[in-house]
């Protein structure tokens, strides 16, 4: 290690190079994300990615865009290099997505990489080769008008960095989702993907973005979704947004993918997510719905230049931004039938299904995608809501409602102690008493009055069955009379596929059935009132907030509360037996007074607590 004798040193460039590239290229998907950007750039019409090992071993994008000269590929090699701005002015008025010139000498600085181009009205090409850094060849070349950039070997030269790479499948996944993110930015774009020479994904350039939708997540998918309305040419300053969201609705997950493009830009800002939080009505439990929100507005209003690899962009107007999305959000919710808006969005049978892409029109507008039958005003959550059709009955659970007799007559339950038992009981015993118009449940017991949630206590109840059961090796399955089938978006299918080995323990029977698809032929008989596609999708979403590893059982664990918290969406009421049954198996819970997911599941008022509020002696 070199010494520091207290004096200022220029870093070599290579050195340079390399902590630019810790900036820059964290994983292969950052290497995907960089080249993609620059041939969407380059003005292409179609871009092919290819990964070999999840990216570690090969990372390949090939573009028809405008290629380059020997002159600018060389230029290009070098820090701050760029096309995209001459003078500090255009950085308040940038309209590509790349700028920096950053990009290509980090990724060449820490891999073998080489870059083979051509301009449209050049008669050949060029190849250079670089080996971590170090320029090793220059020579033209024959080939198709456009860029070829392969990346091998990415990390070759900084093993440290290679460690933090997860497994492929994961990197894998990771690329997959950076596809999907710019195949939906830039729907007139032709875009395929090859993972380990084999083709997943060959997306045709679509007329508009509905086509594309259809394309990456299936019909299914798509019908679940509202178009928000067309902006106006008089919109508040200029900022416009369009796009898709997810209608309400009960059975949906409670998480789901949001994507949010910033003038074509894959970005987000806290304004944004604040307004679609307050836009979208509320429910029980965390809600995220699906959402593809399109935000234009002049490029001097937003500062795209805040965050290293260009995630977030800050807005000179927040409050604009936040009234534009929060009028366009609520306008789709709030739709309703009338001639105009049925024509515009009506699709036929063919194209709901997509089975037959030959009969489309040639409309451009992207209201195509199937509206719901009706478009009345969604329902609020203090209105009254149908209960979700069960798919098998629970056994913790019964989802049918059932109304509490309003004059109980309370029976006092005691809890047997276990032989392993610590004695850590939330109380000896308990009687049910009544159950609230908001929902909870009174219940009496040896210490005083407690007040259950029993939504949390489902889930604490759901997340302890499942997860000491998969431990020990017995989970209760039960078969579907009926597979079920569920489409996941490119990113879900790989995390899913990930993490079978970690979700089937838990009592389902999951395989492929296709490409992003699965058949569900079996599920936890724990949830069988759930339905097991919403399940599955939650699991996915809940996967990629996993973090780092955390043990083990890390995964095993958020898979169990991912499908324990699958409940908090559903309607729940209960009899006298069913609540008593609720609380006496939340009772036996290891850590009873909270869900998996930390909100309490009771409020515990003791009787000298009562005595003394009550002033009785």
């Amino acid at each position: 290690m070199a010494a520091r004798d207290g004096h200022v040193h220029v870093l070599p460039l290579h050195v340079a190079n390399k902590i630019a590239a810790g900036e820059v290229v964290e994983r292969p998907a950052s290497v995907v994300k960089e080249l993609v950007e620059n041939s969407v750039d380059a003005g292409a019409a179609n871009i092919k990615v290819s990964i070999a090992q999840g990216g570690r071993k090969l990372v390949s994008v090939r573009d028809d865009g405008c290629g380059m000269t020997k002159e600018d590929a060389l230029l290009s090699l070098e820090r701050q290099a760029t096309s995209k701005i001459l003078d500090v002015d255009d950085i308040e008025n940038i309209d590509t997505l790349g700028f920096r010139g950053e990009a290509i000498p980090s990724i060449a600085s820490v891999s073998r990489f080489s870059i083979v181009t051509r301009r449209h009205d050049a008669d050949e090409g060029t190849q250079i080769v670089v080996n971590a850094g170090e320029l090793v060849e220059t020579s033209t070349a024959g080939c198709p008008p456009g860029t070829l950039v392969e990346v091998r070997d990415l990390f070759c030269n900084v093993p440290a960095r290679r460690k933090f790479l997860r497994s492929f499948a994961t990197e894998e996944g990771r690329v997959k989702g950076i596809f999907t993110v710019h195949a939906l930015a830039h729907p007139g774009i032709g875009f395929s993907l090859v993972v380990d020479g084999r083709e997943l994904y060959r997306l045709a350039p679509a007329t508009s973005l509905a086509d594309r939708l259809l394309d990456i997540y299936g019909a299914d998918f798509v019908e679940s979704l509202i178009p928000l309305p067309p902006p106006s040419d008089s919109q508040r300053n200029a900022v416009r947004v369009s796009g898709y969201i997810e209608k309400p609705n009960l059975s949906m997950p409670t998480r789901r993918d949001q994507y949010v493009f910033v003038n074509g830009r894959p970005a987000t800002a806290p304004s944004i997510a604040y307004a679609v939080r307050e836009a979208y009505p509320h429910r029980q439990g965390d809600i995220k719905p699906a959402l593809f929100l399109f935000i234009e507005l002049p490029p001097n209003q937003v500062d795209v230049n805040v965050h290293p690899t260009k995630r977030e962009v800050r807005f000179r107007d927040n409050i604009a931004v936040k009234r534009a999305i929060t009028e366009a959000i609520e306008g789709a919710l709030g739709l309703r039938t009338t001639a105009s808006n049925v024509a515009a969005s009506e699709v036929t049978t063919s194209e709901t299904t997509g089975t037959n892409r030959t009969n489309r029109t040639d409309e451009t507008d992207e209201t195509k995608i199937p509206l719901p039958p009706t478009h009345t005003t969604p329902q609020l959550p203090h209105s009254p809501t149908p209960t979700p059709t069960p798919y098998h009955k629970s056994p913790l659970i019964d989802p049918r409602p059932t109304l509490i007799d309003p004059k109980p007559q309370p029976v006092a339950v005691e809890l047997p102690l276990a032989a392993d038992d610590t004695g850590a009981r939330p109380w000896k015993w308990f009687k049910f008493l009544a159950s609230t118009a908001s929902g909870y449940l009174l219940v009496e017991t040896d210490a005083g009055l407690v007040t259950v949630n029993p939504h949390a206590a489902r889930e604490r109840i759901a997340f302890e069955q499942l997860f000491s059961r998969s431990k020990q090796g017995d989970a209760l399955s039960q078969q579907l009379l009926i597979p079920d089938t569920i489409h996941l978006s490119p990113v879900d299918a790989a995390r899913i596929t990930a993490a079978l080995g970690d979700i089937e323990p838990m009592g389902f029977k999951i395989e492929p059935f296709g490409r992003d698809t699965f058949k569900i032929d079996a599920v936890p008989q724990l949830i069988g009132s759930l339905s097991p596609a919403d399940v599955i999708s939650t699991i996915a979403r809940d996967l990629s907030e996993g973090g780092a590893r955390r043990g083990e059982r890390w995964r095993e664990e958020l898979v169990a509360k991912s499908v324990a918290r699958s409940f908090a969406g559903m309607s729940l009421s209960l009899d006298e037996a069913g609540a008593t049954r609720l609380v006496e198996e939340l009772a036996a819970c290891r850590m009873p007074y909270v869900s998996p997911g930390g909100k309490p599941t009771m409020i515990f008022t003791s009787t000298r607590e009562l005595d003394r509020k009550f002033a009785k002696s």
